[in-house]
């Protein structure tokens, strides 16, 4: 790995209040029908915050030639995905759309789901229950200004790039019970050192994901401030666990690291330092996390809760990924 690049350090004292660690009741799945929670709950932008293709007509897709009509169509749908299918690209997702997965089995594999286009907007996007794996480019992109986007309850592995990135100023956007596993470039937060209009956008929560022996980028941050990565399981992961770069702002807390060297970096390879927090955290097997200047409380944005970091692990490996999702028989 290359030397962590430590230039630029930036002053400031690190946030010292600590959140409540109360344990919460045992997680029993939660409902087909839930509500987005972190930055994707947040009514911003004129978005009362994320309702995929809530309102709009259902349908059930089966094949790649249905699916890519009907997350490209300009009204409001609930697609539900069924069984396996087999795309060879990005199939473009635009505004208001929430495409679910029937079952333990729904897949989409050979390709992936980039949110919006620059002229088609990929707005209100909720993507869950979804297996997507040997996508030809990312698993899923969010970019193009994407904002309002639930990620929730899905299994990403083995793409050829990222498996879940995020960038060229997406906003508003939450990560929450995803296996990643089988893969090395996870999760990318931020286009690139020089692109910087992603300042002041890339409002990004991830909780509780399962980061199962990926090698890196769990998020990988530019610019975005705050990011909050809460409640996440980390195991075996080969580089990095956090990079928080070019003055990001990230908030690490009641995360559970186990046999991760180095689990929070400040700067990274050529990129510059970025200002992050750590408190709470599990760190077992693992390395000293790096911590450096002040972040913006996502508190000032959303309500959350934190359960106590020690029991992640027993209760990620339980609710995240697909099949664990409840449909409501009344």
């Amino acid at each position: 790995m290359s030397p962590i690049n430590r230039r630029r350090l930036l002053a400031g004292a690190a946030l010292t209040a600590f959140a409540t660690t109360a344990p919460r009741a045992a997680w029993a799945g939660p409902a087909a029908d839930a509500v987005a929670d972190g930055f994707a709950g947040v009514t911003a932008l004129g978005q009362n915050g994320t309702t995929g293709g809530a309102g709009g007509q259902a349908v059930t897709v089966t094949t790649a030639e249905a699916l890519r009509d009907y997350v490209g169509r300009k009204e409001p749908y609930v697609i539900s995905v069924s069984g396996r299918i087999e795309v060879d690209d990005m199939l473009t997702v635009v505004a208001n759309k929430t495409i679910f997965g029937i079952g333990s089995t729904a897949e989409i594999t050979g390709g992936g789901l980039q949110l919006g286009s620059t002229t088609r907007p990929g707005n209100n996007v909720i993507i869950r229950n979804l297996r997507f794996t040997d996508a030809s480019d990312d698993s899923i992109s969010v970019t193009n200004s994407a904002h309002h986007v639930w990620i929730d309850h899905c299994d990403l592995s083995r793409g050829f790039d990222g498996l879940l990135d995020i960038k060229r100023q997406s906003d508003y956007v939450t990560v929450s019970w995803n296996h990643f596993h089988d893969h090395s470039k996870t999760a990318l937060l931020g286009h690139s050192d020089t692109y910087t209009a992603d300042r002041g956008k890339l409002r990004v929560t991830y909780h509780h994901n399962f980061f199962d022996r990926t090698d890196q980028r769990h998020p990988r941050v530019r610019f975005g401030e705050p990011v909050h990565v809460y409640n996440n399981y980390y195991r075996g992961n080969s580089l990095y666990g956090v990079a928080s770069t070019e003055d990001a702002g990230v908030l690490v807390e009641a995360n559970y690291f186990e046999n991760v060297a180095h689990p929070v970096l400040s700067g990274y390879d050529k990129s510059g330092p970025g200002r992050v927090v750590e408190r709470g955290n599990v760190y077992v097997g693992s390395g000293t996390p790096q911590t450096l200047g002040t972040v913006v409380e996502p508190r000032t944005y959303y309500a959350y809760s934190l359960d106590n970091a020690a029991d992640v692990p027993a209760l990620v490996t339980a609710g995240a990924g697909v099949g664990r999702v409840q449909r409501r028989t009344s």
